[in-house]
């Protein structure tokens, strides 16, 4: 793994999975001081306070205002129900920004993934799941 590959999944794992500096550190493969001097660097405290909403959370936001106006279109007098040059290139521009988020799996897709089903296995079967949890690392590594 390349040190740039290194520093996005520590991201990536400090970002979403809130792990300490030391336990990023051992699933990275650098040290405890690199991690803090990437966080540091990259800003990712402040990047984590900003972070609100997930893939899933945004793409039903995107749908929502897509909704909205084809709501404010329906409730115009018959006739005039047709959607404006400006909202005919939001909703284009809206649909498109859906379609790209639904196709673009990336690792922090993989991540996500992994979590959920890490979190899901836990609850049924502690030991399993560390052994899991090993094997999506090297497999996220072997990703990247």
């Amino acid at each position: 793994m390349t040190l740039k590959q290194k520093k996005e999944y520590a991201a990536i794992l400090f970002l979403k999975e809130q792990l300490t500096q030391a336990e990023i550190a051992e699933k990275v493969g650098v040290s405890r001081q690199t991690i803090n001097k990437w966080v540091k660097a990259e800003k990712w405290e402040e990047r984590l306070a900003g972070i609100s909403m997930t893939k899933e959370e945004q793409i039903k936001n995107l749908y929502r205002q897509i909704t909205e106006i084809n709501d404010k279109i329906k409730s115009r007098e018959k006739g005039e129900r047709h959607a404006t040059p400006a909202e005919a290139d939001t909703i284009n521009k809206l649909s498109s920004a859906i379609k790209k988020m639904e196709e673009d799996i990336g690792i922090a897709d993989i991540v996500s993934v992994s979590i959920r089903f890490l979190e899901w296995i836990r609850r049924s079967d502690p030991e399993k799941a560390k052994e899991f949890t090993h094997l999506f690392d090297l497999f996220i590594k072997d990703s990247l």
